[in-house]
């Protein structure tokens, strides 16, 4: 492997870390990003050097192909049933291990995974860490039928919580629409800084069209921040980030 394909020091760090948390037999969610892709690798590698016996859900089809190709046993997640820990990654974290997700596209199915697990760890770098959400941004699922009629209630529901005049994007994949594994678009909201989560959680999901937002809102009950030196902070959600523990450490 090449100097220029080795994985980023601190992601790796995060990944070993949350993958040091898996036991034999575990039912495992597995996440959807670079960062989730280096943590399958991780976690591939170790249940064929400790013979872990382990049944994953992924949560995108790029998820478990990788995860296939490499020898883990994925299922679907009715199959297996109730799952013990999910990994992921995050877009951004907040103080409160609030976070957004749903950069690559697959935060729907990453959301009925965690919500589907007894405990979810998400894997980051210290630029990932924020004080408020809403700088990365929002991506909300819609449905194609009445696409437009959608954005517009997105747009009346932002102004109504005094975040009107934001761009209100549709994602491309090229020149072409973005389309999810479950035949969906994406709408990405530039928001800049999200003053109440919360609020604007509850007011996208009563939208007729929308199908999932990428705020996932008190889900996170670990979140372990790598540092480019190798080492990790561990933040629990009662703890909540100590700015000084990464310090020096950037995007």
């Amino acid at each position: 492997m090449s100097l220029s394909s080795q994985p980023d020091p601190a992601k790796l760090a995060a990944a070993r870390a949350a993958v040091a948390l898996v036991e034999d037999g575990m039912k495992l969610g597995l996440g959807t990003g670079s960062t989730a892709s280096v943590m399958v690798r991780e976690l591939a590698a170790r249940a064929a050097a400790d013979g872990l016996k382990l049944r994953c859900a992924a949560t995108s089809q790029a998820t478990a192909e990788l995860a296939e190709s490499l020898g883990l046993n994925v299922e679907p997640l009715d199959q297996i049933g109730w799952l013990d820990l999910t990994i992921d990654g995050a877009d951004e974290v907040d103080p409160d291990l609030h976070l957004i997700k749903g950069g690559g596209g697959a935060h729907l199915r990453e959301k009925i995974v965690a919500a589907a697990s007894d405990r979810m760890v998400v894997i980051a770098d210290p630029g990932k860490v924020v004080d408020r959400l809403g700088a990365f941004p929002l991506p909300v699922e819609v449905l194609q039928f009445g696409f437009e009629t959608t954005r517009t209630l997105i747009r009346r529901a932002l102004q109504a919580q005094d975040l009107g005049g934001h761009d209100v994007m549709q994602r491309l994949k090229g020149s072409d629409p973005w389309v999810t594994d479950e035949g969906n678009v994406i709408l990405d909201l530039h928001l800049e800084a999200i003053p109440d989560a919360v609020a604007l959680a509850r007011a996208l999901s009563a939208i007729p069209g929308v199908v999932e937002h990428g705020l996932f809102l008190g889900m996170c009950d670990l979140a372990i921040i790598g540092k480019s030196d190798g080492t990790v902070v561990e933040l629990d959600r009662d703890e909540g980030i100590d700015a000084d523990l990464l310090a020096g450490e950037g995007d």
